[in-house]
């Protein structure tokens, strides 16, 4: 059994109810057994009930009411202990649910930055997701099912036994054929499911892009909506087109193995019939086997269509289980402290998977206590993926990163440094919580958050919303407030000074800032950092001049360093480039 259902994959979904909720599987195994226990009751109220309607005692026989009354109570406790398993399996199923969202949930956050850019997780994910994690609530529901009708089937075989052995055999040989067209079905459903992965990610991402507020002034300014309906369209039919192949296959396996127990029951039918007509059954013997071998047959159904899902089942649990054992299952915030002496990266280098080509080749950099320093470049030459190494983001292939000259565990150096990234997170949370989210493993603390604002020069617009900083932020969730570019920028640059961090990075943080706000944001940035270091990533040559320090780079390489007068007399790329960037301003 174990091989057929997926080589433990079953006994890990029973464990994973168990933990979530171990009373609830117990009531749940009761009412099943109660349930199988009934269905005896009205085997045996059958028999007595035909031996009353039989019998020669005059008027209406005592046996008669005695087996009615029988019948009427099993048949109504029957009824409710189907209601009660109903409503309990729903319970036991919402919350195996939850426990398996909370371990998919913790093993996602926990996953390095760049396994989870990478498309295989991606789309290793959204397989799960869509395929597996409904399974383990499907599985326990299934041996419940299983330890109900096993019971069930004991009892009437015991029955089946007492009355004629024969029939025991016919019924049984009916599983054979199902078991096999479960086992192909699963194999059909976990290769469609993989199949259509692909194509169910982009139908996500088109939906995502037809109905997500972020996008609708772009489509409507290029009146992309016609193309992009098309393109999903193309997608429905692909999908469409695969799943009636794939439901076709499986109406016709459910069909032979229907045919099957169908065939099974007739024959056992027949043979009581048959016995019945050469005087090996009494009138009411015959009726409690027809009964017992109907009931028997349903259980065997139960236990075949239970077995059915177990196999289906196996390859997607597998799956999940896999997944889960190859993300780490530890997210440790990481040791802070204070820098006291200078941040120094060495030699690093930074290949992304994808790629041939080093992003970041054999860098090095220094950050002291109190500097900004400036990374520029043009595009693509590795700034921003410079700066997910110092925030520990990103692990260099090669070369070290130091802390006042020791080399530190990536978590310990993500929680010494905050960030600010261009693409950074619109939380759909109060003004407060979306900066203090920022460090979470303090307390909240409204006059920090509030310190933070006045930073970043946020705190008149946050406190002048409806409910101050207890104000919703954005409409996607509830009836809040949506701020501008420009202060949503700021927002995230609070969240940034939140964070209790001796170095911030600082990676396109004034990219919707209008001019203004940008010259009076860097006039203002040593007051602002309160004694920390920052790393600046900027496209803007003019935001950088204030720095302390500016590194030039270039196809990933730092090409040359200084202070902006320095680089400006050596005549290089820095010089070039500040040079033509002035020139538009002053045409």
């Amino acid at each position: 059994m174990r091989s057929a259902v997926g080589g433990g994959a079953v006994g890990r979904a029973l464990a994973t109810a168990w933990t979530a909720d171990r009373g609830g599987v117990l009531r749940a195994f009761l009412l099943q057994v109660l349930g199988a226990s009934s269905a005896l009751g009205v085997v045996l109220a059958s028999k007595l009930a035909i031996d009353g309607l039989v019998s020669d005692e005059g008027g209406v026989p005592r046996l008669l009411v005695v087996a009615l009354a029988l019948l009427a109570v099993t048949t109504a406790l029957a009824s409710s202990i189907s209601v009660f398993q109903q409503q309990q399996q729903r319970l036991l199923g919402e919350k195996v649910g939850q426990y398996i969202w909370r371990r998919l949930l913790r093993a996602c956050v926990a996953v390095d930055l760049v396994t989870w850019e990478s498309p295989a997780f991606a789309d290793r994910l959204e397989r799960v997701r869509s395929n597996a994690l409904q399974r383990p609530t499907t599985v326990v529901g299934a041996l419940m099912g299983l330890a109900g009708s096993a019971v069930g089937i004991v009892g009437m075989v015991a029955v089946l036994l007492a009355i004629e052995p024969l029939l025991i055999p016919v019924l049984i040989a009916a599983g054979v054929p199902s078991v096999l067209f479960s086992r192909i079905a699963s194999r059909a459903e976990f290769r469609f499911a993989s199949g259509v992965n692909a194509g169910l990610r982009r139908r996500i991402y088109l939906k995502q892009l037809m109905t997500g507020r972020p996008f609708a002034a772009e489509i409507r300014a290029f009146d992309a909506g016609p193309h992009l309906v098309g393109r999903h369209d193309a997608e429905d039919v692909a999908y469409l087109g695969a799943l009636e192949s794939h439901v076709r296959f499986r109406q016709r396996v459910g069909v032979l193995s229907t045919l099957a127990s169908a065939v099974a029951l007739a024959v056992a039918l027949l043979l009581i019939v048959l016995l019945l007509d050469r005087g090996r059954l009494s009138l009411a013997e015959a009726g409690a086997a027809a009964i017992a071998a109907r009931l028997l047959g349903g259980q065997l159904s139960a236990v075949f269509t239970a077995v059915g899902t177990l196999v289906e089942s196996g390859p997607f649990l597998r799956d999940l289980e896999d997944f889960l054992a190859g993300l780490p299952q530890d997210s440790s915030r990481g040791r802070r402290g204070p820098l006291r002496d200078a941040l120094s990266v060495r030699g690093v280098s930074f290949t992304y998977g994808s790629r041939d080509t080093p992003a970041v080749k054999d860098v090095d950099l220094d950050l002291a206590p109190g500097q900004v320093v400036a990374v520029v470049g043009e595009n693509g030459s590795g700034k921003t993926t410079l700066a997910k190494i110092v925030a520990g983001l990103y692990a260099a292939d090669t070369g070290t990163v130091l802390w006042d000259g020791e080399e530190l565990a990536r978590e310990d150096l993500r929680a010494r440094v905050s960030a600010v990234f261009q693409d950074f997170v619109r939380y759909q949370l109060s003004a407060a919580d979306n900066v203090a989210i920022a460090d979470t493993a303090a307390p909240h603390d409204r006059a920090r958050v509030e310190r933070a604002a006045i930073g970043a020069g946020i705190d008149a617009a946050l406190g002048a919303l409806p409910r101050g900083y207890d104000t919703h932020l954005g409409l996607e969730l509830s009836e809040g407030s949506d701020l501008s570019g420009g202060q949503w920028q700021r927002v995230a640059l609070a969240r940034a000074l939140y964070r209790d961090a001796s170095v911030i990075v600082l990676d396109e943080p004034t990219a919707a800032l209008d001019p203004r706000a940008e010259h009076e944001l860097f006039s203002d940035v040593r007051r602002m950092l309160e004694g920390r270091a920052a790393l600046l990533i900027s496209h803007r040559w003019s935001s950088v001049r204030l720095a302390d320090h500016i590194y030039v780079m270039d196809a990933g390489r730092v090409i040359e360093h200084g202070t902006h007068d320095e680089l400006l007399a050596r005549q290089g790329r820095y010089a070039e480039l500040y040079t033509l960037q002035a020139a538009a301003y002053l045409d």
